[in-house]
C-alpha cells in the first residue's frame, strides 16, 4: 500500500503542448515509477521499422495514463516473484509519432528496414492489411508494447507478418507458450490482448476511450 502511494504522488504532471493544445496532468513516467522494467523503447532511436527517431519521441520514456503504470507495476511485481521481468518497447505513442509512420508508408522507395521487419509484405500493402493506421490506441495512453524478457515468442517485436499473431501456429509449441504466458499475466492484471500482435495489450478499462494525446515523449 506504501508503495501504491507513493506512487500516485509521483504522478508526473505534463505543461500543455502549444503545438497539441493537450493538457497531460493523467500520465505517469513509468522509467521511474517501476525501474525494475527493462525499457527498450524503439521508436526513440533507430532500430524501428523506419531505421530513424520517430517523431515526438524525444527521449526513451514510457509514459502511459496513471491507471495502466499501475496495472503494469503489479505485471512486473507478479513476475519478479518468479525471477522474470518485462521488457518494455513501446507505451504512450504521440499523435505527430503516427502521423510520422502514415508519411513513411507512403513513401515507397524507402524499404532499409524490410528485411527485419516486413520481410513478407509489399510496403504498398502495409494500410491494406493494417500494419499502418491514421490512428492508434496507443495515443489514448494505455496501450503498450511489451515482452517477457529472455523468453523466445517466435518473432521480433514489431514483425509485420501473420506470425505475430498471438495463436500463430506458424510458432513452435515453447514459443506459443511463451506469447500465453505473457497473456495470462497481462489478463490478470486487466489488461487484453490485440489478437494479431502478440506484444500488444490495452487495458481494459482505459480512462479515454476516445481521446488521442500528442505530446513529445520528453522529461
Amino acid at each position: 500500500m506504501k508503495a501504491l502511494l507513493l506512487t500516485l504522488l509521483t504522478l508526473t504532471l505534463l505543461a500543455d503542448d502549444p503545438k497539441s493544445g493537450d493538457t497531460t496532468e493523467a500520465f505517469l513516467n513509468v522509467n521511474s515509477q517501476s525501474p525494475s522494467i527493462r525499457y527498450e523503447m524503439r521508436y526513440a532511436g533507430t532500430d524501428n521499422f523506419i531505421g530513424s527517431p520517430v517523431d515526438g519521441y524525444e527521449e526513451p520514456i514510457c509514459y502511459l495514463t496513471k491507471e495502466a503504470a499501475i496495472a503494469v507495476q503489479k505485471v512486473q511485481a507478479s513476475l519478479q516473484k518468479e525471477g522474470q521481468t518485462l521488457r518494455v518497447y513501446d507505451c504512450f505513442r504521440p499523435q505527430r509519432a503516427v502521423d510520422h509512420f502514415v508519411r513513411w508508408a507512403k513513401e515507397l522507395n524507402d524499404t532499409k528496414m524490410k528485411s527485419a521487419y516486413y520481410p513478407g509484405v509489399n510496403k504498398k500493402e502495409l494500410f491494406k492489411l493494417g500494419y499502418i493506421a491514421a490512428k492508434s490506441g496507443h495515443s489514448r495512453g494505455s496501450t503498450l508494447d511489451l515482452t517477457i524478457d529472455g523468453l523466445d515468442m517466435g518473432t521480433p517485436f514489431d514483425f509485420f507478418d501473420p506470425r505475430s499473431h498471438t495463436e500463430s501456429d506458424a510458432v513452435t509449441k515453447e514459443q506459443h507458450k511463451n506469447r500465453m504466458r505473457l497473456k495470462k499475466v497481462m489478463e490478470e492484471n486487466g489488461f487484453q490482448n490485440y489478437a494479431e500482435e502478440w506484444w500488444h495489450f490495452t487495458l481494459k478499462d482505459e480512462p479515454f476511450k476516445e481521446r488521442y494525446f500528442d505530446f513529445a515523449i520528453k522529461q
